[in-house]
């Protein structure tokens, strides 16, 4: 094992064991909110708030479900299973809203306070009430963590590695040529994951999906792989997307890491291919990849 794998490995709990009782003890003035970003997610929202409703008061101080424009039920069902749930559009109303995950993620630093932040995808299905827990122990343990990478098993999958498609064919590929020491962050796109205010509004917010990569990056070329961790969360179920809608998160992944690395990567227009009445027929989708500032410019302009 090289010095780089060493360093990671040493941030990379396989069996996370903290109790809760000693994350709250570890914590000690520190707050922490839980944020979930949803999407008409009516079905499986409030089971994932449910998870983390009884650590309100001792390891979590707020829990909130960042709602980005529902059409369903999912704001009603998020509430009534016990989070404080924000609309989008009432986060820095000023500025239009953009679609996708990486802008409610960002407007969420404006709707909280805690100096943690652990982020938790709404289409969950059997969360595991030790995600939480888990994602904060490097945080609250050691003193120069800034951003904690959830990993696990996919069993809704059919790879056995658990890493998905995109991961496996694009993210791992991408990482390896562009920024190889991060090679051993096993998910490097996992909607899991927890990091400091510090850290979170001092970076910008990648468009939709390429918001994951785009962090990843950023704490990487900040801090080094010292201020990384990565913590097993043991199974994660949720909903599979078609090869097309992957398409389009590929595209806005590629976008950011090649923005952050330093290559040109303009929104542009993905073409696909869909089949009508016998005939292939080209499928624009206008795929955003321009970044929101970071939150602390924000804040303070305002």
């Amino acid at each position: 094992m090289n010095p780089v794998e060493r360093m990671l490995a040493d941030r990379t709990w396989q069996s996370p064991e903290w109790s809760v009782s000693a994350l709250v003890r570890a914590k000690g003035t520190r707050t922490v909110s839980v944020v979930l970003p949803a999407l008409d997610e009516e079905a499986t929202v409030g089971a994932v708030v449910e998870s983390v409703r009884p650590l309100l008061g001792t390891l979590v101080d707020e829990l909130v479900v960042l709602d980005s424009a529902s059409t369903d039920r999912t704001a009603e069902v998020a509430a009534a299973a016990g989070a404080r749930v924000v609309h989008r559009d009432r986060v820095i109303p000023e500025l239009p809203a953009r679609p996708g995950k990486g802008e409610v993620l960002w407007r969420s630093l404006a709707a909280t306070t805690g100096d943690l932040l652990v982020f938790l995808d709404s289409d969950l299905v059997d969360p595991d009430p030790a995600f939480v827990p888990a994602l904060l122990g490097p945080l609250l343990t050691l003193s120069d963590i800034h951003l904690v990478k959830g990993f696990y098993r996919r069993p809704l999958r059919l790879e056995s590695t658990g890493g998905g498609r995109v991961t496996e064919l694009l993210a791992r590929p991408v990482l390896s040529a562009l920024r190889p020491e991060l090679a051993g962050v096993i998910q490097p796109l996992g909607g899991e994951y927890a990091g400091t205010r510090e850290f979170l509004a001092s970076v910008p917010f990648a468009a939709g999906y390429g918001v994951e990569i785009g962090l990843l990056l950023d704490a990487h070329a900040r801090y080094g792989l010292a201020g990384l961790a990565q913590v097993n969360l043991g199974v994660r179920k949720h909903r599979n997307r078609s090869l097309l809608q992957l398409g389009v998160m590929s595209r806005q992944i590629l976008g950011t890491a090649l923005s952050r690395c330093g290559l040109p990567a303009a929104d542009a227009d993905l073409t696909q291919f869909v089949q009508v009445g016998g005939e292939w027929v080209p499928d624009r989708v206008p795929v955003l990849v321009a970044d929101r500032p970071p939150m602390a410019e924000v804040l303070e302009r305002r």
